[in-house]
């Protein structure tokens, strides 16, 4: 699957104008409240009226000079930041609902199975948790045979225990069923998590665009994201669990020993590690608490408004920052092709920043 898009709109004092290309898999539009996110999905769902647009899926006009496909024939499953289920009516009956606009209709018992729902299906929307109706909004949408899912902060109403509930099923949701999906959040731990692609907005124009690691990893991105949420992405595979609590990952540059990774022995994994995490040292370090120190060479040195910069590292052909002060790059004399090492605490990486990265082509759609 292949998606352009290409829209113009002016709201008052706010200009919409925004074009980007996404490709197969997961695409993160990224930005703060207000950059425009919702208006550019509810654009591609054919929700939104506006002054110039044009979207096409697989070569498929939606929206063009002389075309703008009604929503309904669209094939587009949108999820939204709440359920929005019929509270009329139980989970099996919202379900089989979704059925009757399936080109071919997905298989029911495989998408129930999916998103662990099977236990739901006697009840009514207003006996589910959050964590609970955002599945059962997951499997309505996968059920009407979508040619791209739409997710609009799907988990922005949830607290913490629910999120992490259900991002396991939408894991599997992106390994499994092959759906392109265009995915809006503000929260940066759910993009690093589940994105391939990723499209930073700010006040309604694309800033930048592009695999998920590459954007992660580029400090330009920084004051968007936000500095302390900032980070690269490690690609992983889990090696050991220890008795000690710890487990063994590889990553291209070597071994890290991490806490509360839930992932198999085997599996592959995705690592977000924030640059303020991250400190560096001229000579491999000694006497040190911290246990994971990787080799690396420092491609790239951003200075920031304040007295910070960012350090971008080469580890092993991986991408790492770190932040450090002005004052550190001029003490230690960081420069760009420096060799140095990279110190990362044992703890700085939780179970928000451990992800399941599955390598395997996703089967066929059901």
């Amino acid at each position: 699957m292949s998606l352009s898009v290409a829209l113009r709109h002016r709201f008052g004092a706010f200009a919409l104008d925004v074009a980007f290309e996404a490709p197969p898999g997961v695409t993160a539009l990224f930005g703060r409240s207000g950059a425009g996110k919702t208006t550019v999905v509810n654009a591609v769902a054919g929700l939104a009226r506006l002054d110039q647009a044009e979207v096409t899926v697989d070569g498929a006009v939606f929206d063009g000079p002389g075309v703008r496909l009604p929503a309904h024939k669209r094939r587009v499953g949108y999820v939204f930041q709440d359920a929005r289920l019929f509270p009329h009516l139980s989970v099996a009956q919202n379900l089989d609902y979704a059925r009757r606009f399936g080109a071919r209709g997905a298989a029911r018992a495989r998408v129930i199975e999916m998103l662990g729902i099977g236990a739901l299906l006697d009840r009514r929307p207003g006996t589910l948790s959050g964590g609970e109706a955002q599945r059962v909004a997951l499997g309505r949408a996968l059920l009407s045979d979508p040619r791209l899912l739409l997710m609009d902060e799907p988990l922005a109403a949830l607290d913490t225990a629910r999120k992490a509930e259900i991002l396991p099923y939408l894991d599997r949701l992106k390994a499994e069923t092959g759906v392109p999906i265009l995915y809006v959040s503000h929260a940066v731990d759910e993009v690093a998590r589940l994105a391939d692609h990723m499209v930073l907005l700010s006040d309604g124009r694309v800033v930048q665009a592009g695999p998920l690691f590459d954007v992660m990893g580029d400090p330009a991105a920084m004051p968007l994201i936000g500095v302390r949420e900032a980070g690269a992405v490690l690609r992983a595979q889990v090696m050991a669990h220890d008795a000690d609590g710890l487990s063994t990952l590889r990553v291209a540059a070597g071994d890290l020993h991490l806490m509360g990774v839930q992932a198999p022995v085997g599996a592959e994994v995705r690592l977000r590690v924030l640059a303020q995490d991250v400190l560096l040292a001229l000579e491999h370090p000694t006497g040190l608490s911290a246990q994971n120190i990787l080799p690396a060479t420092i491609a790239e040195i951003r200075a920031g408004d304040g007295p910070g910069a960012a350090v971008v590292l080469d580890v092993a052909g991986e991408r790492l920052l770190a932040r450090v002060t002005a004052r550190a790059v001029a003490a230690m004399g960081l420069r760009g092709g420096l060799r140095v090492f990279a110190v990362i605490k044992a703890t700085s990486v939780g179970q928000t920043a451990i992800s399941a990265a599955p390598s395997a082509a996703p089967e066929p759609r059901p």
